[in-house]
């Protein structure tokens, strides 16, 4: 722009805020605590690189891709529109072509099969043909463009490290630029490698709420800390600690601790009692069989088998085989929804006081999550090394407090299910809280061999009985 232009500037950005905005790096990623401007300045600058372009007789092509839709839209609404208002008030007289214009429209990203899958865009048009495009973000959007991106609040985007797979050869291939903006959620993201990564290629800009507010930022610190309540939370987002431990319910430590490398293989089953977690599933979640068998007091995993796309016949047959080649005394089942009628199979061919139905309220999935930490913790369980995918879904459960004060779990979505080999593992060491059982021995005349074979379930029942007080349910 010209020389009374930049003496003038439409925004009184604050220092870092400048700082970041005139960093004109090719790949360029900041971290930034809450309420700090990191979408707006991100945002002022795609709308002056756009007025810039204008007048100088080319075209610039943004796309923003938020956590959400509503986050989207949010940005558009709220930033980008009020900036090119502003931009445009103050640089009129060096652009031609009449005023930007704001429109909503479909993005449509074809399928391998079924119908294009159809998300809202929001979009800002230059009259010299420059757009900014604001969409969800997803593997489909993120391949869907040839443009300069920004990727608002990317440690928080569901699928982080899909969209960044489908995202990056595109805009290495194209010479654009990449704004990566955000505050840390945790370790078990790509915003987090990015930001930790040595030898990178990345310009990298940090702000925590402490140094903003000491160059200008309004905010009063003692205010925000004390209404958040959450020294966790505090930490997290404005003091920008990485709090992989105090999120992640299974944090990779303990994952690790518990390693085996004989774990996980059938061929290791010893012949004694098992329990069973089945997390139920249909269309493009995992259906999880974990099979744990105990040893002294540590719950050895067996076998856990991880089917997608398959029929609930075929989900019945696998479990029926499980049953087949194990001492199943307890086999706890995902009976939310569609899994009513799995769970009646199953008592139906196993027997009901083998077979439990558990309901996933947020109670339940809390007390059969906490079972699984204590195992984790106690060492008392052990599971197969090396498996990345497990060691995903594991991690992928994270805790978070909600406004009602809350404790509630949730799974980051960086998985290749929905942490589904975690609640299959929870059920099972869920099915494994047996109270204790008074017992006596009678002679049956048959040899001690035959008893409790895997052919013969009535012989499985007669030397087990599941605890008084309803089972899972009951027992938690």
């Amino acid at each position: 722009m010209t020389a009374s232009a930049a003496a003038s500037p439409v925004v009184d950005f604050l220092p870092y805020q400048r700082a970041w905005i005139s960093d004109d790096s090719r790949f360029k990623i900041g971290m930034f605590a809450r309420q700090t401007g990191k979408t707006f300045s991100t945002c002022g600058e795609c709308v002056d690189d756009c007025f810039r372009a204008w007048a100088d007789g080319r075209r610039a092509r943004w796309v923003i891709l938020s956590r959400g839709e509503r986050q989207a839209a949010e940005a558009m609404t709220e930033v980008i529109k009020p900036f090119t208002k502003a931009f445009y008030e103050v640089y009129n007289t060096l652009v031609k072509g009449g005023e930007p214009r704001f429109e909503e429209s479909e993005f449509r990203a074809p399928q391998d099969s079924g119908p294009d899958a159809i998300y809202r865009a929001m979009e800002t048009i230059f009259p010299n043909g420059s757009r900014i495009t604001a969409l969800p973000a997803n593997p489909d959007t993120a391949r869907g463009f040839s443009a300069n991106v920004i990727l608002d609040e990317f440690a928080f985007h569901a699928k982080s490290r899909e969209i960044w797979a489908a995202l990056f050869p595109v805009i290495s291939k194209g010479g654009q630029k990449l704004r990566v903006i955000s505050t840390p959620n945790g370790k078990g993201n790509k915003f987090y490698e990015l930001m930790t990564a040595e030898g990178s290629v990345w310009s990298r800009h940090v702000t925590d709420i402490y140094e903003a507010v000491r160059q200008g930022l309004d905010r009063d610190i003692d205010m925000l800390r004390a209404g958040m309540a959450d020294e966790d939370a505090w930490a997290q987002e404005y003091e920008l600690k990485w709090l992989d431990e105090a999120s992640a319910w299974l944090d990779y430590d303990l994952i690790s601790s518990v390693e085996s490398e004989t774990a996980g293989k059938p061929d290791g089953y010893r012949g004694g009692t098992c329990f069973v977690g089945v997390d139920i599933a249909a269309r493009n979640d995992l259906f999880v069989i974990w099979v744990m068998e105990l040893v002294g007091d540590v719950l050895w995993t067996r076998e856990i088998i991880a089917k997608r796309r398959i029929t609930f016949a075929e989900q019945e047959e696998l479990l029926a085989e499980v049953f087949r080649r194990y001492r199943v005394v307890r086999c706890a089942i995902d009976q939310t929804g569609m899994g009513e009628k799995p769970v009646e199979d199953a008592q139906r061919r196993h027997g009901t006081d083998r077979v439990e139905g558990v309901l996933f309220s947020g109670a339940v999935k809390l007390d059969l999550a906490t079972v699984l930490k204590e195992r984790f913790q106690d060492r008392r369980i052990r599971i197969p090394a090396g498996d990345p995918a497990l060691r995903a879904d594991l991690h992928a459960i994270r805790s978070q407090v909600g406004v009602t004060g809350q404790r509630r779990l949730i799974a980051d979505g960086d998985t290749d299910g929905h942490a589904d080999r975690f609640w299959a593992g929870a059920l099972a060491a869920g099915a494994a809280q047996l109270d204790y059982q008074p017992y006596e021995y009678r002679a049956t005349g048959r040899p001690a061999e035959a008893l409790g074979t895997a052919e013969d379930d009535d012989d499985q029942r007669d030397w087990w009985r599941p605890p008084m007080g309803g089972g899972l349910r009951g027992g938690l």
